[in-house]
């Protein structure tokens, strides 16, 4: 990313009802990296815990999105004025185009609306999400610098490979959303896998996509699980476990979110 640094553990707040005392507890447990959008109509509660828990702005990497619904350079122009009331501190780390079903000429608009915004001082950094390989492309071939970030569906049921891949070589951050496959954790290799390291199958999902070199956006609005989500760092997963866990990999039929990678 172009000068700064994304956490590499963050804090997801979709269809979070709670999320005002959900993202305090999230401070509380260590995590510097909210990721929210205005799809997800809690900005403003992002904003509201991060005043309440009385922390520097600055001490807080914010992730946010803008639907496709709300594509196209006004409103994009819009909708960041918007995003920065809601959260406040005077500036988004990184803003996303959260989807890509508004088709080639909005898609791009977007894009170079947010690149303005950023220049101005508005954004920090601008990506995408949800893009293929093929949506990737069109921003390369419009001329513009890569995104920063693409966050996509990713899980060992799920692992996009190439996306991944294009990503990699062009040094776009991968971010990981949906890394505990909507709490569909009860498999046996992840039990077997997390009873080998004396953790539980979340925590192995997570510690899998950091070697992966993936950014994981768990969420969750019980305390008791922010907390463990964090405790990560404190074990490796070895060579067979990690093998054992890509061997899943049932390509697009391991999606269970939308993943609209393949949308014109």
């Amino acid at each position: 990313m172009p000068g700064y640094a994304i956490p590499r553990l963050g804090f997801g707040v979709y269809k979070n009802y709670t999320t005002t005392e959900s993202v305090i507890e999230a401070l509380k447990a260590g995590y510097r990296h909210i990721d929210t959008a205005q799809a997800y109509r809690n900005e403003a509660h992002v904003g509201a815990a991060l005043r309440n828990f009385g922390i520097k702005r600055q001490e807080v990497f914010i992730t946010t999105k803008i639907i496709s619904r709300h594509h196209g350079r006004e409103k994009t122009m819009r909708i960041v004025e918007t995003s920065l009331d809601n959260i406040g501190g005077g500036y988004i780390d990184l803003f996303l185009i959260h989807d890509p079903y508004a088709g080639t000429k909005l898609r791009l608009e977007t894009y170079k609306a947010l690149q303005d915004c950023r220049r101005e001082g508005k954004i920090r950094s601008v990506g995408v999400s949800n893009y293929g390989v093929k949506h990737l492309e069109e921003i390369r071939e419009a001329g513009y610098e890569a995104p920063s970030v693409n966050q996509i569906e990713l899980h060992p049921f799920c692992q996009q490979r190439p996306i991944v891949e294009y990503c990699r070589k062009n040094n776009i951050v991968v971010s990981a959303y949906s890394p505990l496959v909507h709490g569909r954790i009860d498999h046996a290799v992840f039990r077997d896998i997390a009873n080998k390291h004396s953790k539980d199958a979340a925590q192995i999902l997570i510690r899998w996509s950091l070697q992966k070199g993936f950014v994981p956006l768990p969420k969750s609005a019980t305390p008791a699980r922010i907390h463990s989500n964090t405790q990560v760092y404190d074990f490796k997963l070895d060579q067979d476990d990690m093998e054992r866990m890509d061997a899943l990999d049932m390509g697009k039929n391991g999606a269970v979110t939308w993943n609209p990678v393949d949308v014109d």
